[in-house]
């Protein structure tokens, strides 16, 4: 008998994966990024990107249709994962998990309530699918790096919103293995996404893969073939993209634990790898009383960090957002003289702030092999200020908020929600969304949880 494919593999593991065999925590957590990746929608209403996202989606006014965020109609299900995946990602605020390959698991949130919806799934199938597209994608990033070949992150969630839009879809155990070919052979993207000066394609790039994805088990449900071996075959993903992917155990098998309980929430709306040097620099701008005292700044970070947000001169004069909020020099920067980041750090006015520009030219960024023998268990970053008066200030973060060692608490994750949908949903209707997602597993048909984000706040 042969030797089962990767793809086998991964849709006989979606499959098999119920509500019922969860352990309540990861059932809890799954609620926790669900509530945040919705924040972040909401927070992204507005946005240029968000706006010709949406404006590139049809009307669906019949057949299998799914609800735009804070839009009063219906998509359809692929481009709702599209549109809605846009919306979660733009701020550069939704969860991450860090290993080989970084990624934003949380991503794959969009296409999985898109198929809910069209599909009038419960609350429970949602979550069972959530943990699976987690574990999928997550799995991959364990198993190898895609950035040092030159793709981005994005390709494997080709694979993860596969094994949620699967589940959630009903399809047999050869028609998710077609849906997988298929979507993984249109999926590699370039790493280009995510080098020099960065554009708003940038919070896009996984929403595009998901859309191909939840498509792909379209035309599997509807009798479409797909290519085989997708990972192993002559000019397959694991021969051109990905290097061998050796994935022992997926979460539940054999006991292993669920990966999603291993990913972060973010804290700042930035790039994670630079999460702990903005916590830092915070401690440390409670010490200056004037940044003009400055002499200069060192960031001692870990190579991911140093390759991913350190380096190039982009990062020292960014000109968008996607490139300030993928900034070390520029985070650091920010942090230092408004002593906090947030989504008002990222305008326009003040990325050209000549305090922030000045103090930028004063930081160097440099690796340090003892941090990064840390990496990726722990996200360590030391910040070193001297003054011009020759007195220094050093602060070393290396679980940042956010990290599994460091969880926000339900509290702060309910704070984070609010403040992102502040302005945009009522206060009471804000609490309504909230109590309503807590208890997404007694939710009998998801619709009615995406209906009402598509009301409140509606543009």
């Amino acid at each position: 008998m042969p030797e089962k494919t990767l793809a086998g593999r991964i849709a006989e593991y979606a499959l098999s994966l119920g509500f019922d065999a969860l352990p309540a925590p990861v059932v809890h957590e799954v609620k926790r990024r669900v509530i945040d990746a919705l924040g972040c929608a909401v927070g992204a209403m507005d946005a240029i990107a968000v706006k010709a996202a949406i404006a590139s989606v049809p009307v669906a006014r019949k057949g299998l249709k799914s609800h735009i965020i804070g839009r009063r109609f219906s998509t359809t299900p692929d481009n709702a994962a599209f549109a809605n995946g846009v919306m979660v990602r733009y701020l550069d605020f939704n969860d991450t998990y860090l290993s080989l390959e970084p990624a934003h698991p949380s991503d794959n949130i969009s296409a999985a309530m898109a198929i809910a919806e069209a599909f009038s799934r419960n609350g429970k199938a949602l979550i069972a699918a959530i943990v699976a597209a987690y574990e999928v994608q997550c799995g991959l990033c364990d198993s190898a790096s895609l950035r040092k070949n030159g793709f981005d992150h994005v390709a494997y969630g080709a694979f993860s919103s596969v094994v949620a839009a699967s589940m959630l879809m009903g399809l047999t155990l050869d028609q998710t293995v077609h849906a997988l070919g298929i979507s993984g052979v249109t999926s590699p993207a370039l790493r280009q996404t995510r080098a020099g000066e960065l554009s708003m394609w940038k919070g896009a790039a996984f929403a595009n893969a998901a859309r191909g994805g939840v498509f792909a088990c379209i035309l599997a449900k509807n009798g479409m073939t797909g290519p085989a071996p997708v990972f192993e075959g002559e000019f397959g993903f694991m021969r051109l993209i990905s290097g061998p992917l050796n994935i022992d155990r997926f979460g539940g098998e054999g006991g292993a634990p669920l990966r999603i309980l291993d990913s972060c929430i973010k804290y700042y709306p930035i790039e994670y790898h630079a999460q702990s040097a903005v916590g830092a620099a915070i401690e440390l701008s409670a010490l200056i009383p004037d940044t003009a005292m400055i002499d200069d700044v060192i960031i001692h970070t870990f190579n991911a960090a140093y390759d991913i947000i350190g380096s190039g001169q982009e990062k020292w004069t960014p000109k968008t957002r996607e490139t300030a909020d993928h900034s070390l020099p520029f985070c650091v920067a920010a942090a230092l003289i408004d002593r906090k980041v947030n989504l008002d750090t990222f305008t326009d006015e003040r990325i050209r702030d000549g305090a922030i520009v000045q103090l930028c030219a004063k930081i160097k960024v440099v690796k340090d092999p003892a941090l990064d023998a840390l990496y990726p268990k722990a996200m360590p970053n030391r910040i070193e200020v001297r003054l011009k008066s020759g007195q220094t200030f050093s602060r070393e973060i290396v679980y940042p908020k956010g990290h599994p060692k460091n969880p926000l608490t339900d509290a702060e994750v309910e704070g984070k929600f609010l403040s992102l949908v502040a302005g945009r949903i009522a206060d009471n209707r804000a609490r309504q969304l909230l109590d309503m997602l807590w208890a997404l597993e007694t939710l009998d048909d998801v619709g009615g949880a995406t209906g009402f984000f598509s009301d409140a706040g509606a543009l």
